[in-house]
């Protein structure tokens, strides 16, 4: 990228910012912090296989799920760097039972949600992993913090973004005005808009699924799935099977090429897996906003009202049209 059409993260928000003239600032320094707690994380993924920081610790999560190492490693970054802007009263994250009210910050307005590390299944294997974040704003700063502030329906969303430590790292954020992406560019140690408003296609010819639990998937997605792989030369069919492991990252993909996530209610599972705060409404806010569609199957995500911080949801999201069909499978041959 030639030195005059470089645009940093930094000037980005400034020239963003300045459009609002309501504006204090705190925005910017939330930004900052997350910036700076990404560039910590893709230091330590980087250098992963160097050193003691793969593998699994010894405690598990309130998802009963073993954590990896690199997982406690970026929660504790995020919650320090975030913790220290001080514009932030609350964090709520997926690797923390309950919410952190941040001390000293009482009587600010933000709330921030997270996944440190989403794929961390894919930790070991160097695969794609990556950093899920949204911002609300509490509604009430006259009495202290509490968890209540934070079970906010998606359509709520101030703010949402990933960063995608990938061959190389990105973020994708939105601020209810389109969605943009950023490259860091590590000679600068910078991150340059490198993917300016990003629109998802209408259509698309990925489909991404776990399909080893086929047999436990509602008989409308079992559907969806074999008319995905049929011939048929008029809708380009059968479509790509693409399937990471890792949410950002095969959304990611799909967002920039078009297709479809997916990852259904079981008979087991009816609410799903994908958790709604920390992962499902900060991908719906990102997909919608890039013209996208985000579903659990009976409503949209964004509406849905949460009743508690670790709340799972079956998720659909991408390309319109391929969500709208699934959509319709469901209703006409079964849903869970």
């Amino acid at each position: 990228m030639s030195m005059n059409r470089l645009v940093t993260l930094e000037q980005f928000i400034v020239d963003q910012q300045s459009i609002h003239k309501e504006a204090t600032g705190a925005f910017s320094r939330i930004f900052r912090a997350l910036e700076l707690g990404a560039k910590m994380v893709n230091r330590d993924v980087r250098k992963a296989g160097l050193v003691d920081i793969l593998g699994e610790m010894a405690s598990v999560n309130v998802q009963g799920e073993v954590q990896k190492k690199l997982d406690v490693i970026a929660d504790d970054t995020f919650t320090r760097v975030l913790s220290r802007c001080g514009e932030v009263c609350t964090i709520i994250s997926e690797e923390q039972d309950d919410a952190y009210f941040v001390p000293g910050c009482e009587d600010k307005e933000y709330i921030v949600s997270m996944d440190p590390l989403d794929g961390s299944s894919n930790i070991d294997v160097n695969a794609s992993i990556g950093t899920i974040f949204s911002i609300y704003r509490r509604t009430n700063t006259a009495v202290p913090p509490s968890v209540e502030d934070c079970l906010q329906p998606g359509i709520n969303q101030l703010a949402a973004g990933y960063f995608l430590y990938g061959t190389s790292t990105m973020l994708i954020y939105t601020t209810g005005n389109g969605v943009n992406g950023f490259t860091l560019d590590d000679s600068l140690q910078e991150f340059c808009l490198s993917h300016e408003n990003i629109c998802i296609p209408e259509n698309g010819k990925i489909f991404s699924v776990n399909e080893g639990n086929l047999s436990d998937f509602p008989p409308g997605v079992v559907s969806y799935i074999s008319w995905c792989k049929e011939k048929d030369k008029s809708t380009n069919r059968p479509y790509s099977a693409r399937y990471i492991g890792s949410l950002i990252a095969d959304v990611h993909r799909n967002m920039l090429r078009g297709g479809i996530f997916l990852y259904p209610a079981t008979e087991n599972k009816p609410d799903g897996k994908l958790r709604l705060m920390y992962e499902c409404n900060t991908m719906a806010f990102l997909i919608e906003q890039a013209g996208g569609m985000a579903h659990t199957g009976k409503q949209r995500v964004m509406e849905v009202m949460p009743t508690e911080l670790h709340q799972r949801v079956p998720l659909y999201i991408g390309s319109t049209h391929m969500v709208e069909q699934v959509l319709g499978l469901l209703e006409t041959e079964g849903n869970f």
